[in-house]
């Protein structure tokens, strides 16, 4: 029987990323999974930390090429509602950066990841699914759909939502349901994007362009479930037509290049993000709608969190109590990033006018205020950078007036 450091179960784009990483830390990791599907026409904004950490994974160079910059972030809001909130830029270069991150296709990112995995001499790339586990015992042991088994110190679930992984250790989780459905399709446009994301602020939920290389870009639009069934019927020629209107035509002339995908949308989260030898990254831990660019960033964290917590390879670093540790130090981060995505998204829905007034005067403030925007920018690519930076800023002040 096959023993490992550390199996991951789930080989997609979270879990092929926590694979290369536990391996780059000297770990033989077994990474178990079908591959996933080559027709997933989404993208993935990546912020600056995120990138950092390709890099440190000497990923970027062969990330980059398809990737576009996302050097301004702009929330208009596209209501008909009696109040409207203001006009928003967040600009990468006012807090020191030439982009807050990348959009990258996710089916040439996941290729990449593959090709890598088979390049890591510390990697087993296990093609089967995993069929049960048993983690009675002081290492899991995991049965796959060939007959095998294989044992590891630590198994890392990021099979989704529907983890068996979870399901295995026995994690509850809370879900709830949204009435919405996201439209995913990508674009060609007649003017520059100038590496600028525009999110559409609507009754039913963002309209979000994202930049692609080229005079080409990415696009969510979160709709209604009965009108995202109406946009999906749509000829090309038509759905062209109807994006171009809903952004205004500030790209210009578009044109839909392939037929959209669509996603219900819902949020999930772990009861706990790890127990024993057990750890739970990505969609196993944690889902929420695709707002503000959270998703695979706080997945990718999980991966940091994961390797800075067992550290390089030692014959003592994998005990049993490290899902414990895991759960401890994530918590704080998944919480806080999963109520506020829920937060701004209800608050999109709602037609209370008391919510609708508290968020236009929200982004006003985020509008005229330079300092608050910088914070919260700080915040959005390097979590916990804002609280840091005004810790020291008060320190700074104290400082000053005491000497």
């Amino acid at each position: 029987m096959d023993h490992y450091d550390i199996a991951v179960v789930g080989a997609g784009l979270a879990g092929s990323l926590a694979a290369i990483a536990l391996a780059e830390a000297g770990y033989r990791v077994a990474l178990i999974g079908p591959e996933p599907a080559s027709s997933d026409g989404r993208t993935t904004a990546l912020m600056d930390q995120s990138i950092e950490y390709l890099k440190k994974l000497n990923l970027w160079d062969k990330v980059q090429p398809v990737t576009a910059p996302l050097s301004t972030m702009r929330i208009l809001d596209g209501t008909n509602r009696l109040l409207r909130a203001p006009t928003v830029n967040f600009r990468a270069s006012e807090v020191g950066l030439a982009a807050f991150g990348y959009n990258i296709p996710n089916a040439p990112f996941l290729d990449i990841l593959r090709q890598r995995a088979s390049e890591t001499a510390t990697l087993d790339r296990l093609t089967m699914s995993a069929v049960d586990f048993d983690l009675s015992d002081d290492k899991a042991r995991i049965s796959l759909d060939d007959g095998r088994d294989i044992t590891a110190d630590l198994l890392v679930g990021a099979d989704g939502r529907r983890s068996p992984v979870r399901e295995a250790a026995k994690i509850a989780v809370s879900t709830w349901s949204y009435p919405q459905t996201a439209v995913v399709l990508n674009f060609a446009h007649e003017l520059p994007h100038q590496d600028t994301s525009t999110e559409f602020h609507t009754e039913s939920g963002p309209f979000t362009q994202v930049p692609l290389p080229g005079n080409h870009s990415s696009l969510v639009w979160v709709r209604k479930p009965e009108d995202a069934a109406a946009t999906l019927a749509l000829d090309l020629a038509t759905l062209s037509r109807a994006v171009e209107d809903r952004m205004q035509s500030i790209l210009g002339k578009v044109t839909v290049e392939a037929a959209p995908q669509s996603f219900p949308l819902s949020g999930m989260s772990a009861h706990r993000f790890g127990k024993g030898r057990v750890a739970l990254v990505g969609e196993a831990a944690h889902a929420f709608p695709p707002i503000g660019a959270q998703g695979l960033n706080l997945s990718l964290r999980d991966a940091m969190t994961l390797v800075d917590l067992i550290g390089a390879k030692a014959d003592d670093n994998l005990q049993g109590d490290i899902g414990d540790r895991f759960d401890s130090r994530r918590r704080p981060d998944i919480v806080s990033r999963t109520a506020s995505v829920d937060l701004l998204n209800r608050s999109l829905l709602s037609s209370f006018l008391p919510v609708q007034a508290l968020r236009a005067v929200g982004l006003h403030i985020l509008s005229a205020a330079g300092p608050l925007r910088s914070l919260l920018m700080r915040e959005g690519v390097h979590p916990g950078s804002a609280f840091h930076a005004l810790k020291d800023g008060l320190r700074e002040k104290i400082g000053r007036k005491s000497a």
